[in-house]
């Protein structure tokens, strides 16, 4: 599971650049950042309800 999400951030990371890099692709950008944050809040919450006793 915390190698689909590291891999999901990563994604989000390349479509968030590319996004910058391309002006007419601005959108991707916006796209990219939502979505690593999204994959990122999914991933703590997820691992501190796992780690509890």
């Amino acid at each position: 599971m915390m190698y689909l999400l590291i891999v999901l951030l990563v994604l989000w990371v390349i479509l968030a650049i590319v996004g910058f890099a391309i002006k007419g692709l601005f959108w991707l950008a916006i796209v990219g950042i939502v979505l690593f944050l999204g994959t990122a809040a999914i991933g703590f919450v997820r691992r501190r309800t796992t780690t509890r006793p």
